[in-house]
């Protein structure tokens, strides 16, 4: 009743986001995949079979609301921690209230909210309880779970997938929460059209995002409300709600996927202007500026290779400053980085090379090692041939002996094709002189 007594004054109750939480799946929007009856979560719950999963989603999707209601439908005891404020000690607290509560014959779940951020030791601390079922371990991360959870606890654990709201589940989140919260159904609230479009189309498929937008949208429109009562929340209302553009960018959504890959292809275009615009748009979207140097790693390799060999040991060097120094001065050494790498030479023959070796490998498997090629550690393996007929390249002219290295039925293939541009032109010109009868024309010219 305190709510409601408190339903005139909005500043004393919870925010918006928190008030609309959801605490059942039939009043949960989104996620259909999951939630749908005869989906996955539904039936598990319906069932009242608990186990261990991994919601893995983007910021505003859901995570915390599906685990409190899983809690709560199943009649289990909820401790949530959060791996930014939590530690090893919180979490053998928590396991052992599940250990008694265990004894009395009542489940457990320990929700633990960014289980990415949980260290090694953190994530070990938690495997014997998920395996003895002592816990039902959920855990929220917005990181690939592959890469970001361990894999003994990866392999206890089912990871769910949860999308970005779309536009129709926001437009219906946005409805509920204007005709169903305590205090924002006491108000007569519409949008006109520009104003809801770029609300929906500004919070990236995130749902608390929209929730608060709207109540600070309601507080910056409630001036202008005209003679009927009515507050009008425009889209000058909805932009000075969220006072600057939101980026369009989520760290897992698609337009993370875009975004990186603008950002690869401008580089590899030679293009250092639009690289830099792209760079920025993940800056500043939040982008973990760490994924963005290992990118640029492989990119020094897959599309400058040889022509530049240079560029492999900068981007190696851009990590490990990045590492060092953090953000924000972090971009300055991203933006070196990224604009040497952009206006440089380029050679992607040796990325391809990789591609068709691995390709004959692939179709024909690996053939057996020449004699002469062998490793002849033991007298027994220098009787049976090993090593015979080697020339150690270092006592011929030129320090180079045309001898096969390949299996004999793939003598002289050719897999690297060097171009003539950069630093590789002058590899092209001393293979074709060491490796005539497989050489034709430069790759590239």
């Amino acid at each position: 009743m305190s709510l409601f007594n408190n339903a005139e004054n909005p500043s004393t109750l919870p925010p918006l986001a928190e008030r609309m939480r959801p605490n059942t799946l039939t009043a949960f929007l989104g996620q259909q995949h999951l939630v749908a009856e005869n989906r996955l979560l539904a039936k598990a719950i319906l069932a009242g079979r608990l186990f261990s999963i991994i919601l893995w989603g983007p910021p505003g999707c859901g995570k915390t609301t599906l685990a409190k209601i899983i809690a709560s439908q199943v009649e289990a005891h909820f401790y949530e921690l959060s791996a930014v404020s939590s530690g090893v000690k919180d979490v053998r607290e928590a396991m052992a209230k599940a250990k008694a509560n265990r004894e009395m014959g009542k489940p457990s779940i320990l929700f633990i909210d960014e289980i990415h951020r949980f260290n090694k030791a953190q994530q070990d601390a938690l495997l014997q309880a998920v395996e003895n079922g002592v816990i039902t371990l959920i855990g929220a991360t917005t990181e690939n779970p592959s890469f970001e959870v361990i894999s003994p606890l990866l392999s206890r654990c089912q990871v769910l997938k949860l999308n970005p709201h779309s536009k129709e589940d926001l437009a219906d989140i946005l409805e509920n929460a204007i005709s169903e919260d305590l205090f924002l159904s006491t108000q007569s609230i519409k949008f006109d059209k520009d104003g809801k479009d770029l609300l929906l189309e500004s919070v990236s498929g995130d749902a608390r995002r929209l929730l608060n937008a709207l109540e600070i949208s309601t507080s910056v429109a409630t001036p202008d409300r005209d003679e009927n009562e009515v507050i009008t929340i425009t889209e000058e209302h909805v932009r000075e709600a969220l006072q600057n553009k939101h980026q369009l960018y989520d760290k897992t959504g698609d337009y993370h996927y875009d975004a990186i890959s603008a950002f690869i292809k401008s580089v590899r275009g030679s293009d250092p202007d639009a690289s830099l615009y792209w760079l920025s748009v993940m800056l500043e979207g939040g982008e973990d500026p760490i994924f963005i140097a290992r990118r640029l790693i492989i990119l020094a390799s897959e599309d400058v290779g040889n022509a530049d060999p240079q560029a492999l040991t900068l981007a190696t060097s851009g990590l490990q400053a990045v590492h060092a120094i953090g953000m924000p001065e972090g971009a300055i050494v991203l933006s070196q980085v990224t604009t040497y790498l952009a206006s440089t030479t380029k050679s992607n023959a040796s990325y391809l090379a990789l591609r068709a070796a691995q390709e004959t490998v692939r179709e024909e498997g690996a053939k057996s090692v020449p004699l002469h090629l062998r490793n002849a550690p033991t007298s027994l393996m220098k009787d049976q041939g090993h090593g015979k007929g080697y020339h150690y390249p270092h006592n011929y002219p030129g320090h180079f002996s045309d001898q096969n290295y390949f299996p004999d039925d793939l003598k002289n293939k050719q897999f690297y094709r060097p171009t003539t541009e950069g630093i590789e032109k002058r590899i092209y010109e001393r293979l074709v002189t060491l490796w005539a009868s497989r050489f034709e024309e430069p790759s590239g010219s």
